[in-house]
């Protein structure tokens, strides 16, 4: 699998390298769960949602919504969503809620399986790499670990999706509203001794 991963939104080469990416098959999911937080404004996160689609579109990927919600306890329902795309983008928000919103769906384990087919892209921002890491800990100064839009789910789930074993601290030392808890969250990485990687807005880490 292959990482498209940015501090916000498509980074700073507005989309170059991400269209560079895009594999044969240019069907792509963009997953906008993280934005599913109880207190969120759901005309800001439609508006969101259509201009990150058609910023995919206007780049040769063939981009349609892929909601989580809709596809709880139908796993086999969304993998075979998922196999018929080749590449994914993961929206900020939430972490802790994009990880209930991929526990509840069965993402994180169809993720897994397509993880060993190179040519399949994951792409995101903010939550959508943070959510990448193994353990989420470090994130509750930034997001709300305690916020569940989810019925089903009334806890935190603290592991992340486990591909990485460092940190992502995206808006770090950026015009952004989280920078000052992004730098918080340094700190509380440096204390406990916990790998991290901080992204200025802009900035984006392309593994291939």
């Amino acid at each position: 699998m292959k990482f498209y991963l940015s501090s916000f939104k498509f980074g700073d080469d507005l989309g170059k390298s991400l269209k560079a990416m895009m594999p044969a098959n240019n069907k792509i999911g963009l997953i906008n769960n993280a934005r599913d937080y109880t207190t969120t404004d759901h005309e800001r996160r439609i508006k969101n949602q259509t201009q990150e689609i058609e910023h995919l579109n206007r780049l040769g990927f063939q981009a349609e919504l892929i909601d989580l919600k809709d596809y709880f306890y139908k796993e086999a329902e969304l993998r075979d969503k998922l196999k018929s795309l080749g590449s994914i983008f993961v929206s900020g928000g939430n972490t802790f809620v994009l990880r209930a919103a991929m526990r509840l769906s069965g993402f994180d384990t169809i993720l897994n399986e397509l993880s060993t087919n190179p040519d399949f892209l994951y792409a995101g921002y903010s939550a959508g790499i943070c959510i990448l890491s193994k353990d989420l800990h470090y994130l509750h100064i930034v997001d709300q670990p305690y916020d569940y839009p989810f019925k089903e789910i009334q806890a935190p789930i603290w592991e992340g999706l486990g591909y990485f074993d460092y940190a992502f601290l995206p808006h770090y030392d950026s015009d952004h509203p989280e920078t000052e808890d992004i730098g918080k969250s340094v700190d509380y990485c440096i204390n406990h001794k916990i790998l991290f990687k901080a992204l200025r807005d802009g900035e984006v880490i392309i593994i291939e």
